[in-house]
């Protein structure tokens, strides 16, 4: 059982290019172990119903690396359009699914499994069945949603994710996990710089 007390999906989003960063941000690595497995791994130690990721680029080097895992694993042959195409594709596979839904990413290097508990036991109290990450104020990923939200995925266009529709929630309805750290996440050469600095990447970080 979940911390939620939940049957409770695992959705990991890891179909990006990379582009601003000129090298497969999945393929950074933490304490020898790159970001999406490690990502991976600490959603299925939340003991999902489901655990699914979504690839797109390079997802044959990417998905032999986390073969382990046992996840699900979908090809966002559409990728390049963004962050919501990788979104439908999570939502149309889990349809028949009944319960919130975990959504991550793989570029947060300082993310814990503390993390994803807090937001699914917060998730599991709240009036709207969500939680999110408090980023600048506003809600974003790791975040849990509600069934019902999950379905509004199709409406979602380029790289907008579930923020502006968690941002339509009253917020006292909207359960919160507050960390600075988890806004770090990996666009550029510099942000790599900054997380092994911080010791959050290895240096020498790529596979």
């Amino acid at each position: 059982m979940s911390a939620a007390g939940a049957n409770h999906a695992a959705l990991i989003l890891a179909a990006g290019g990379s582009r601003r960063l000129g090298r497969a941000k999945q393929s950074l690595r933490r304490d020898g172990e790159t970001l999406l497995h490690r990502a991976v791994r600490l959603a299925a130690q939340t003991a999902p119903s489901r655990l699914l990721v979504v690839l797109g680029a390079q997802s044959e080097a990417l998905r032999d690396g986390i073969a382990d895992l046992g996840a699900d694993i979908r090809i966002n042959d559409d990728w390049e359009r963004g962050l919501a195409s990788s979104l439908q594709t999570g939502a149309a596979a889990l349809s028949a699914h009944t319960g919130p839904v975990l959504i991550l990413a793989c570029d947060q290097p300082a993310l814990e499994l503390a993390h994803l508990q807090a937001l699914l036991s917060g998730a599991a109290r709240s009036r709207s069945g969500c939680a999110a990450t408090r980023h600048d104020g506003a809600p974003g990923i790791p975040a849990v949603v509600s069934d019902e939200l999950m379905t509004q995925a199709r409406a979602l266009r380029g790289d907008r994710g579930f923020g502006a529709l968690l941002a339509r929630l009253p917020p006292h309805e909207l359960a919160w996990v507050d960390d600075p750290a988890l806004g770090w996440d990996i666009d550029v050469e510099a942000d790599v710089e900054r997380a092994v600095a911080l010791g959050l990447l290895d240096g020498g970080a790529s596979a």
